[in-house]
């Protein structure tokens, strides 16, 4: 069975993308914070005879995101797809928010991804195949001031992706991002849309791989 991990599933499009993959046949492990949501999330999944499993992790700690990676592989074997969504959704601007508050705020927007997929490139690139995801933002297009950290992250995702994606295409590796351009609530239209392109995104045929997609398209 194929493992796909999540790391900062969310009960909007975090969940919606997991449990897309799960219908596809994937192992899903779903990974966060906050444990109660998380158990809710495995349940409704496995309620639908879907196999899914929940891990705590903090995506500001690159060493917790090195060990779920870790653990996950020795539990479960491979990674197949890779699914970072964690992101702080702070309102300050340059003058209110304090410098530590932002340093966090990066270090899981942008930090935590970049940990994650150094975690997974190793056995992804001896098996010369897997995919990974990532979630971005319209703020990496139009930054708002308000939300600056978020938008500094986001602007980071969608580097990431275009920056990593020609060297990881020779190594059989597919990294893509979804720059989402709107509000996305848990059971929502948008939310399905959302975790049905991701779907799109790695069933891709090699040679029609993109490093992008955007929602609303």
């Amino acid at each position: 069975m194929k493992t796909f991990l999540s790391i900062g599933t969310g009960q909007g499009m975090g969940y919606e993308t997991a449990a897309r993959f799960a219908k596809e046949g994937f192992r899903v492990v779903l990974a966060a914070r906050q444990e109660e949501k998380l158990r809710q999330m495995a349940a409704a999944l496995q309620a639908q005879g879907y196999t899914a499993e929940f891990r705590i992790v903090d995506a500001r700690n690159a060493e917790s995101i090195s060990r779920l990676v870790s653990q996950t592989e020795a539990e479960f074997g491979a990674i197949d797809v890779l699914h970072y969504n964690a992101a702080v959704m702070r309102n300050e601007s340059i003058t209110s928010q304090p410098q530590g508050s932002f340093v966090d705020d990066l270090a899981i927007n942008i930090g935590g991804a970049l940990t994650a997929t150094q975690s997974v490139l190793p056995e992804m690139s001896k098996r010369g195949a897997g995919t990974i995801l990532l979630t971005g933002g319209g703020f990496a297009l139009y930054p708002d001031p308000e939300f600056l950290s978020l938008s500094i992250g986001k602007a980071g995702i969608r580097n990431m992706a275009f920056g990593l994606f020609d060297t990881l295409k020779k190594q059989g590796i597919h990294i893509a991002s979804i720059t989402v351009s709107t509000v996305v609530t848990p059971d929502s239209k948008e939310a399905h849309d959302v975790g049905n392109l991701f779907w799109d995104l790695h069933n891709q045929a090699t040679e029609d791989w993109s490093a992008e997609a955007t929602y609303p398209g």
